[in-house]
């Protein structure tokens, strides 16, 4: 049975009327759009629930939502009044916080030039800027860039690539997928494909995904050189086994995101690489989550610490600093020509992929301000290099006391990623009502409590989430029964 815990300090929350933290509302001529900028907190925060639907959200049941009134450096401040550090980085895309002058600059320069335009062509600065300034931090041999709208999309940009490319080579039956379990790569179908066949979507859509292969997950990080040996060796059979009918391997190097935190070794890595090389199979790496320095050590990219060099790598997220959506897609130029060659007997094809908005140059240029900040060699304040590592020195010292608590299976760090594993789910609605008190936003998964902050986080930013997760673990979570010794045995 749940226990009811104490309530948590009450760090953040003070009263508020309804609209104090409202402006007056802008001369909007549509009167649903006015009369949603003037009524109060409590129906601003009904409408939504009765009309909009929220990710992984069921409309028969609605989870509640907290209201933000705006978000400025790592701070969210919600119309009640009270304020969170955001532990999330707003699902790990605001690695620079939140109004950042560089990037509100880059995004107000660009609005006064134009907000889009249609790729196709046609062409402007921010998006050849951004594809030159990718292919520069990138891994070695990346330098074809596929600008697009998401993460999500990067994936099926990725995968079309993959089957496109084995059409050029004449080989038109290679178009199935190898992917790990334990994996998630977006919720598109072809993403949902290659997720996790059983903790992804698969069950939810039946027949209507496409049918692709699963290596087993990877032994955890630290795991015994064997265990890893052995899990390179299923691959190689796996790969083996449907040599003729697979075209690529696609996984997320070092950390599984969304399929559950985990973190495995860089030797599986580069064995996966050489499995791929051996069989003549494109190594697709999903940076999504991982680049742009999430994975610490100094790397931009997990492949980068791992020293491997993929033939397709998708990017997002953080690619924009979190400010609006695009991804892309990076392939080398053996793939891009392979995609764009003619086989015997039939035309050659572009990349059949053309989202309305590629390459939007608003997207573009903030995305080129953000490389510029974090690439800069000589950052104001703490780079973000030297800001990872101390952020995960501090989270592996801040979270390890959870270890020791009845209701934690695990405490892990790798970069700026601290995730504490609990033995049995969290009530997110619950966590999300703590996390007003605490002063601080987090957003449990399943069993998974985690951080992924911004990089600009201060040392006490980083200890007050620190305190949030252990006080959660402590008082939201459910220790695993004790079993009596006659029915263990």
């Amino acid at each position: 049975m749940r226990r009811i815990p104490a309530r948590p300090p009450r760090l953040a929350r003070r009263r508020a009327s309804s609209s104090s933290l409202l402006q007056e509302p802008p001369p909007y001529e549509h009167p649903a759009v006015a009369r949603a900028w003037s009524r109060g907190v409590d129906a601003h925060v009904a409408a939504d629930k009765r009309t909009l639907w929220h990710p992984y959200t069921s409309m028969a049941a609605p989870a509640p939502a907290l209201a933000v009134a705006r978000a400025s450096g790592v701070t969210l401040e919600l119309e009640c009044g009270a304020r969170l550090v955001d532990g999330m980085s707003s699902w790990w895309a605001c690695v620079h916080g939140y109004g950042v002058p560089e990037l509100d600059g880059a995004a107000h320069d660009q609005l006064s030039r134009m907000s889009h335009v249609m790729f196709g062509g046609l062409t402007h600065r921010p998006a050849v800027a951004l594809g030159d300034a990718l292919v520069d931090v990138a891994p070695a041999g990346l330098e074809k860039v596929f600008l697009c709208d998401s993460g999500s999309v990067a994936v099926e940009v990725a995968l079309k690539m993959a089957a496109q490319y084995w059409r050029g080579r004449g080989r038109p039956a290679r178009t199935r997928v190898v992917a790990l379990r334990g994996g998630y790569h977006g919720d598109t179908f072809g993403a949902m494909a290659v997720c996790d066949p059983d903790t992804g979507m698969h069950a939810a859509f039946g027949g209507a995904v496409a049918a692709q292969l699963h290596a087993p997950r990877p032994p955890a990080a630290g795991s015994p050189v064997a265990a890893v040996d052995g899990a390179v060796a299923a691959l190689d059979a796996l790969i083996g086994a449907h040599a003729d009918e697979v075209g690529a391997l696609i996984l997320e190097p070092l950390v599984q995101g969304a399929g559950g935190m985990f973190f495995y070794d860089p030797a599986y890595l580069r064995g996966a690489k050489a499995v791929c090389e051996t069989h003549d199979v494109l190594f697709v790496a999903d940076e999504i989550a991982t680049g742009f320095g999430r994975a610490g050590r100094g790397h931009a990219f997990a492949c980068d610490r791992a020293g491997v060099a993929p033939d397709i790598m998708c990017v997002g997220k953080a690619l924009t600093g979190g400010y609006c959506t695009l991804g892309a897609t990076l392939a080398t130029a053996e793939v891009a020509a392979g995609v764009s060659a003619a086989p015997a007997g039939g035309p050659p094809l572009p990349l059949m992929h053309g989202p309305t908005f590629m390459a939007n140059p608003l997207a573009c240029a903030i995305a080129g301000a953000s490389l510029s900040l974090l690439f800069r060699p000589d950052a104001a304040g703490a780079p973000w290099r030297a800001r990872v590592d101390a952020i995960e020195a501090q989270l592996a010292a801040e979270l390890a006391p959870a270890a020791a608590l009845p209701a934690v299976a695990d405490v892990r760090v790798l970069g700026a990623i601290g995730v504490v594993e609990l033995h049995r789910p969290l009530d997110a609605a619950a966590v999300s009502a703590a996390c007003v008190d605490l002063g601080v936003w987090l957003r449990p998964f399943g069993r998974n409590l985690y951080t992924m902050p911004p990089y600009v986080a201060e040392p006490a930013d980083i200890a007050k989430i620190a305190g949030a997760m252990r006080w959660i673990a402590e008082h939201l979570a459910d220790a695993p029964e004790e079993v009596p010794e006659e029915e263990s045995a």
